[in-house]
C-alpha cells in the first residue's frame, strides 16, 4: 500500500499505513515531532494504537515537517494523510502543533481586508465531520460541501476550498436545537462520543460557537433526567372518609461527577470483542488440580545460581512453561484449532506458546514462536524479552498472532486460581495460581509445603475430557517431580 504522496510544491504526504494486517484505523497516541522539525528517513515521528497493539511509525524520507494533520488522541482511517513534510530543501514555517482535542488548521490564508475580523474561527471548522469506513489502501474522499462562514468574516475562495464542511444548512437554528432539515454540527470525536453513549445528536442543545455541539453538551444529554416531583394528591372531599396516601419514594438520581465513562477502543475494544466471541463460540471446559511444587521451587533457586542461566529471567513461570510443553509433546492432539468453515480440526505440529501479559493498555497475549524447539536457557531468554517488550508497550501485532496454547499467571496477583477464557483460535489455556506455603501430607506426615493450583480450560469441540485431563495431569506431574523434564523430554 502506498503511504506517501508528493506534490509540485515539494511537500510529501505520509498516510496512515495498515500496521496490523487488515485493520482499518488507528489512534494517534503521541507525536514525536512538531512543525519546523527536521526529520530523516527512518526516524520515528509518532506512536499509534491499533486494535492489537501500540506501534511506532517511522517517516520514509528526509525533510522538514510542514504540518501535522491530526492532533493526539484522534482516530484516523488507514490511507488518510497524517503528516506533510517539505522535501524541497527549504525551511518550513514554524507553527504550533495542534493541541489535544483540537484540529490543525488546513492552511494559512490572508484575512479579507473589507470585513472586520473578529476572533479566529474555532479549530473544529477545519476538521472532517466524521470518519468514514474505507478499504485498506484507499484514502477517504473529501466532502464536496462547505461549512457556512461565521458572521462578520469573509472567507476567500482559496480558504473555502481547504476547509472541511459538516453539511449545507437548509434551515435556521432556533436556539434550542436543530431543524429537521439540518444535520447537527459536531467534531468527529464528539460524534463518536455521542455514538458510544447512545445519544442522538439531533436532540442535543448546542452550546458551542455557530451552533456546534460540544462534549459537554453530549454528556449533559446523556445524563439521566431529574426525577419528577411527587404528584400532589388532592385533599379528600369533606363528605368522604380521609384517604391515607402512601408517600412516593423519590426516583434514584445520579451525580455525573461520581462516574467516569471511558470510550472502549483500541486494545481494550479488541479484547472485549475477542473474549465475547471466544466465550460464546468455543464450548469451554475447565479442570483443576492442586499440587505440591516444593521441588520445583528448589530447582528455580538452583537454576538462578547456574552459570548457564546467568543474566536470564528464572522464575516458576519458566518451569511451568517447560512443563506444559512436555505435556503437549506427550499429548500432541491438544495442540490444534477448529476450522468452522471447513468443519475440520487443524492439528498443529508446532507450539507458539502465548503468555498473557497485563499492560497499561489492557491484557495482551504475545506468543513465543516455536517454543517446543527451545532449550531451557532459550525459553528463559524469550520469556524475558516478551515480558519486557509488553511492559514497554512495544509488542508488535505479529507477536500476538498465530498462538496455539496460552499460559496466564494469575498467581502474581495473589489469586489461587480461575477459569480462563480461551484466546480465540487456540485449543487450551493454563491458569497458574499463587504458590503458597500450606500444610500438606508428605511421606505420611503433615508438613509445610509449597502448594499451588492449576486450571486448564480447553475447547471441548476438539479436546475431550480424557485428553484435557491427561495434559493437566502431566503438567502437574512434571512440576511435582521436575526430574521428569529429563525422563519425559
Amino acid at each position: 500500500m502506498t503511504t506517501m504522496t508528493e506534490n509540485a510544491s515539494g511537500l510529501r504526504e505520509f498516510k496512515m499505513p495498515d500496521v496490523g494486517e487488515g485493520l482499518t484505523e488507528a489512534e494517534i497516541l503521541k507525536w514525536y515531532v512538531q512543525p519546523g522539525d527536521t526529520v530523516t528517513d527512518g526516524q520515528v515521528v509518532c506512536e499509534v494504537e491499533t486494535a492489537k497493539a501500540a506501534v511506532e511509525l517511522p517517516i520514509p524520507f528526509n525533510g522538514v515537517v510542514a504540518e501535522l494533520h491530526f492532533p493526539e488522541g484522534t482516530t484516523v482511517d488507514v490511507g488518510q494523510v497524517i503528516i506533510a513534510v517539505d522535501v524541497s530543501g527549504g525551511t518550513a514555517p514554524a507553527q504550533a502543533a495542534p493541541a489535544a482535542g483540537q484540529a490543525p488548521v488546513a492552511a494559512a490564508v490572508p484575512a479579507a481586508p473589507a470585513a472586520p475580523v473578529a476572533e479566529s474561527a474555532p479549530a473544529e471548522e477545519a476538521k472532517p465531520e466524521g470518519r468514514k469506513p474505507v478499504l485498506v489502501g484507499y484514502g477517504v474522499a473529501e466532502s464536496s460541501t462547505k461549512r457556512r462562514p461565521r458572521k462578520g468574516v469573509e472567507v476567500p475562495a482559496q480558504e473555502s476550498e481547504t476547509l472541511y464542511a459538516a453539511t449545507a444548512i437548509q434551515g435556521e437554528l432556533n436556539g434550542h436545537g436543530h431543524t429537521a432539515q439540518q444535520r447537527p454540527l459536531a467534531k468527529p470525536p464528539v460524534r463518536k462520543l455521542a455514538k458510544d453513549l447512545g445519544v442522538d445528536l439531533a436532540t442535543v442543545t448546542p452550546s458551542g460557537p455557530d451552533g456546534i455541539i460540544t462534549r459537554e453538551d453530549v454528556h449533559a444529554a446523556a445524563a439521566p433526567a431529574q426525577a419528577p416531583a411527587p404528584a400532589v394528591v388532592p385533599a379528600p372531599a369533606p363528605q368522604e372518609a380521609p384517604v391515607r396516601v402512601q408517600p412516593q419514594a423519590p426516583a434514584a438520581s445520579y451525580d455525573g461527577a461520581r462516574e467516569t465513562r471511558v470510550p472502549v477502543k483500541g486494545v481494550r475494544k479488541a479484547i472485549a470483542t475477542a473474549m465475547v466471541g471466544s466465550a460464546f463460540t468455543a464450548p469451554h471446559v475447565t479442570e483443576f488440580v492442586t499440587l505440591d511444587v516444593t521441588r520445583t521451587m528448589r530447582l528455580v533457586e538452583e537454576l538462578k545460581q547456574d552459570k548457564d542461566m546467568q543474566g536470564l529471567r528464572v522464575n516458576p513461570l519458566l518451569l511451568v512453561a517447560k512443563a506444559l510443553l512436555v505435556a503437549i509433546k506427550r499429548n500432541p492432539a491438544v495442540n490444534a484449532s477448529w476450522d468452522e468453515a471447513n468443519q475440520e480440526i487443524v492439528q498443529k505440529h508446532y507450539v507458539n506458546l502465548g503468555i498473557a501479559a497485563a499492560t497499561p493498555r489492557g491484557l495482551i497475549v504475545p506468543n513465543i514462536k516455536d517454543a517446543h524447539t527451545k532449550t531451557l536457557p532459550q525459553l528463559a531468554e524469550s520469556l524475558g524479552e516478551l515480558v519486557a517488550t509488553a511492559r514497554d508497550g512495544k509488542t508488535s501485532p505479529a507477536a500476538m498472532q498465530g498462538g496455539t496454547v496460552t499460559i496466564t499467571n494469575v498467581g502474581v496477583f495473589g489469586v489461587d486460581t480461575g477459569t480462563p477464557i480461551l484466546n480465540p483460535g487456540e485449543s487450551a489455556i493454563l491458569a497458574v495460581g499463587a504458590i503458597k506455603l500450606q500444610p500438606w501430607v508428605h511421606k505420611g506426615k503433615v508438613k509445610p509445603r509449597q502448594v499451588t493450583t492449576l486450571a486448564l480450560s480447553f475447547d471441548h469441540r476438539l479436546v475431550d475430557g480424557e485428553l484435557g485431563s491427561r495434559v493437566l495431569a502431566d503438567t502437574a506431574a512434571v512440576l511435582e517431580q521436575p526430574k521428569r523434564l529429563i525422563t519425559w523430554a
